[in-house]
């Protein structure tokens, strides 16, 4: 099995690093070989080579940086969402993806327009809640934070509905996009350390089969005293 940690160097705030790990470890004690290509600007990449994706958050600087890097595997991409093998972009990453990023000084950025969405970035101040996310794929809520500056318009399949913290925009109930296999979402933690069942979400269709290991169950064990504590907040 072969994940890509695309822009490993320049997407890894708020340890977006650990997503990665804890989906290689969860794969390779289920019984199976993982490998991690990191890639980065200027790297051949074809992304048919790979069984999973995983994009993290950047500073708003770094992500028009990547933004303009990305462009031309546009295609390459949509072939593998419409593949439906999965990929998980978090925080700002999965902004580019859209038709275009407005940022806070009235500069319009042309995105990937894989999707029909839209962004647009202010600059009075960061929006941060803890955030408990439900879905239709998933039997359990997720956890985790939300530190963006952006808000996102024209969503058409949103992946999750909030119960607590910020979706897309202010007017929101939603949050987050999924095509297929394909999951964007602002929420960070990181999101699989936080929500081992999400990891286990993604390493079932990686590998075909449910994953047969108990290597998350201090994981499982902080997932419930968080999820504990934020509900019993509202």
């Amino acid at each position: 099995m072969k994940i890509l940690h695309y822009y490993y160097d320049i997407m890894n705030l708020y340890g977006d690093r650990g997503n990665v790990s804890v989906l290689e470890r969860l794969i390779r004690e289920s019984g199976s070989d993982c490998e991690v290509c990191k890639k980065s600007f200027g790297d051949s990449v074809d992304f048919s080579d790979y069984d999973f994706i995983f994009i993290g958050s950047g500073t708003e600087q770094n992500q028009k940086r990547v933004l303009a890097d990305f462009k031309d595997s546009a295609d390459s991409l949509r072939e593998y969402i419409e593949s439906s093998k999965p990929a998980l972009f978090t925080g700002n990453s999965f902004e580019m993806l859209g038709k275009t990023i407005t940022d806070c000084d009235g500069r319009e950025y042309e995105g990937l327009g894989i999707f029909d969405f839209t962004t647009r970035e202010q600059n009075k101040t960061r929006m941060t809640a803890d955030a408990v996310f439900e879905s239709e794929f998933l039997s359990k809520p997720l956890v985790g934070f939300v530190n963006k500056c952006s808000e996102i318009f024209g969503v058409n399949s949103p992946a999750f509905t909030v119960k607590r913290g910020l979706g897309d925009n202010t007017e929101a109930k939603t949050e987050g996009i999924r095509e297929n296999n394909f999951i964007g979402t602002h929420l960070t933690g990181p999101v699989l350390v936080k929500n081992p069942h999400l990891a286990e979400f993604f390493a079932e269709i990686i590998l075909g089969k449910k994953s047969n290991t108990d290597c998350l169950e201090l994981a499982k064990r902080g997932y419930d005293v968080t999820l504990s504590e934020l509900t019993a907040q509202e």
